[in-house]
């Protein structure tokens, strides 16, 4: 059978090749930068130090090396080699910055001229080029202390190879993320290197168009990815901060990009710093969401209504996100998660009730299971998702989000005593007849939430839908689970003989779960997932549980600080060292 997806990946790799090999006999020469480039990338410290001691943890997968170098390594996947064909990873030896880390940055970095700089490799694709020339520039200077004559040519050298192979395969990255990479890199190298100034300017038009077309009226991306967002949000501040240090003004859409974007990440930012984790994004590094924002100098307030199709709710030290929009379509939904009426909560630097998270990188039954609703802070019917997977791609692998919900009312509209949302979803009207609808209400002093859950049949099709989907039960009613996972921090204990919660924060804060009486409470075991782990986490989960007999279900519930939680916190606790496990 014909497979033009798999068609179109093999020439994608042929023309990578193709013009890698091509860029690696070109003439041109550069002996240096127009300006001393600016590094603008974070690193981590502690992971810095890893790498140095010799454990390389990427893409979820350590492997322990001492005394040899990262290109030694034989990667255990595609992902792996990503991450050490893109050169994040020197982004951490600077935060280190000294001895050691430099004369790894220089032996790891001469060694991948060494081996792969011919064009050889799986490092000569558009996105990771364009990622990997962000590095060598930034961290131009720390690199290239101390080293010979020699060694300084073939570094430029180099670039300029890099930089020219950019130039004709940008087009070749996949819209999103991976072009805005190729795209930001191409820039920087056209502005920081002398002689390359020429390929900037296309450059430039192309990140315009990408922004005018990539980036909603919302300020978000197609794949609703908060972590994505801002991950292309840095790429765009990098790009017009180049475009300033050499007085270049920045295009009216790329402008207007970045201050689209701005307002809603900080919707989606909770009170810790981090952001919301849905649709396979995580919290993003630490620091990198508040560095972006502060050097955007974006100061728009957050939109009413929707962000990137969420909804915030934020009062005192609390915020919630909540997934009040259609599942991403397509080509975005490769990562998409069946988490429609999904929240997340915080209070202070503590989150409480989060989302199970992204399981790529530890393996295809944990990514499958991270995807699917019972993941989630919502209501789950008959063990069934609000969307499904579509098989995997015969070329790819890649498993698209289908049959999720089409119809996603949402309301926000301010209370007496607070804010609530009302929102619903037709996940679940093909399959049982029943619409899933939510409401949340957070006090004015953010101490309380109230919710509702409710299944309804509305019309008299999906009554009859409902009724056949009784009958082939048995008439033993459709089994609803509402789960609210909690983050491994909190220590919960079922209270006041198992009709309530309570849930202890690092903090020293206590908030307690109560429901109407009419259904199951349970404590169960639950998992985070995190990929700078290399497990998942061992977490615990509140479920309510009950079962649908009629057209119309309710289910009320609360959550709230218990009465001797003070109203300020000091929370000086510490947070885990970077790599500390369970």
């Amino acid at each position: 059978m014909f497979n033009l997806t798999s068609l179109k990946a093999r020439q994608a790799r042929l023309l990578n090749a193709v013009h890698a090999a091509l860029a690696t006999r070109t003439t041109a020469s550069v002996k240096g930068f127009v300006s001393s480039p600016e590094p603008r990338t974070i690193g981590s410290f502690a992971r810095g130090r890893q790498l140095v001691a010799g454990n390389y943890l990427f893409a979820g997968t350590l492997i322990n090396a001492p005394g040899h170098s990262l290109w030694e390594v034989t990667p255990p996947d595609a992902n792996y080699a990503a991450d050490l064909h893109g050169f994040s990873w020197l982004d951490d030896l600077a935060a280190v910055g000294d001895m050691a880390a430099r004369d790894a940055a220089q032996s790891w970095l001469w060694g991948w001229i060494d081996r792969f700089g011919k064009g050889r490799g799986p490092g000569w694709t558009p996105d990771l080029t364009g990622r990997r020339l962000i590095r060598w520039i930034n961290h131009a200077l720390f690199v290239l202390r101390g080293q010979e004559s020699e060694q300084s040519r073939a570094f430029y050298r180099s670039l300029v190879q890099q930089t020219q192979f950019l130039s004709r395969r940008w087009r070749g990255a996949a819209p999103g993320l991976p072009r805005f990479e190729a795209l930001t890199g191409l820039i920087y190298a056209g502005l920081a290197l002398e002689g390359q100034e020429d390929l900037a300017d296309p450059a430039i038009k192309a990140l315009a168009r990408e922004c005018a077309t990539q980036i909603d009226d919302q300020g978000g991306l197609p794949t609703r990815n908060p972590e994505e967002l801002l991950a292309v949000f840095t790429l765009l501040t990098w790009a017009a901060a180049a475009l300033g240090d050499v007085g270049r003004s920045c295009p009216k859409e790329h402008m207007a990009a970045i201050e689209r974007i701005a307002p809603t990440l900080r919707s989606l930012r909770h009170t810790d710093g981090g952001l919301a984790r849905f649709h396979g994004g995580g919290r993003g590094a630490e620091g990198w969401l508040d560095h972006a924002l502060a050097a955007s100098r974006v100061k728009t307030a957050q939109p009413d209504g929707l962000a990137m199709g969420y909804a915030r709710l934020s009062a005192g030290r609390t915020s919630i996100v909540i997934d009040a929009a259609t599942p991403p379509k397509g080509a975005a939904s490769h990562n998409a998660h069946a988490s429609t009426l999904g929240f997340e909560l915080t209070s202070g630097r503590r989150p409480l009730v989060v989302s199970c998270g992204s399981g790529a990188s530890f393996g295809l039954d944990w990514r499958r299971a991270g995807r699917a609703t019972p993941s989630h802070s919502t209501l789950c019917l008959g063990g069934y998702s609000s969307a499904r997977l579509a098989d995997p791609d015969a070329a790819t692998g890649v498993e698209a989000l289908i049959n999720g919900p089409t119809y996603v009312p949402v309301e926000l509209s301010p209370q007496s005593d607070g804010i609530k949302f009302q929102g619903g979803h037709d996940g679940y009207v093909a399959s049982h007849g029943l619409t899933h609808a939510r409401t949340l209400e957070l006090t004015f002093d953010g101490r309380g939430l109230a919710g509702e859950d409710m299944l309804l049949a509305l019309e008299d099709a999906e009554k009859r839908r409902f009724d056949a989907a009784l009958d082939a039960g048995k008439l033993k009613g459709l089994r609803f689970d509402i789960r609210f996972h909690l983050h491994p921090d909190v220590d919960a204990t079922l209270d006041l003989g198992g009709a309530a919660i309570s849930m202890a924060l690092k903090s020293g804060e206590i908030w307690v779960f109560r429901h109407d009486g009419t259904h199951n409470l349970s404590l169960e075991p639950g998992a985070y997932l995190e990929t700078t782990r290399l497990k998942p986490r061992a977490a615990q989960q509140i479920v309510l549980s009950g079962s649908a007999f009629t057209y119309a279900t309710r289910v009320r519930w609360s959550l709230s600080k218990a009465q001797e939680t003070a109203i300020g916190v000091r929370d000086l606790s510490m947070d885990e060292p970077y790599l500390n496990e369970d």
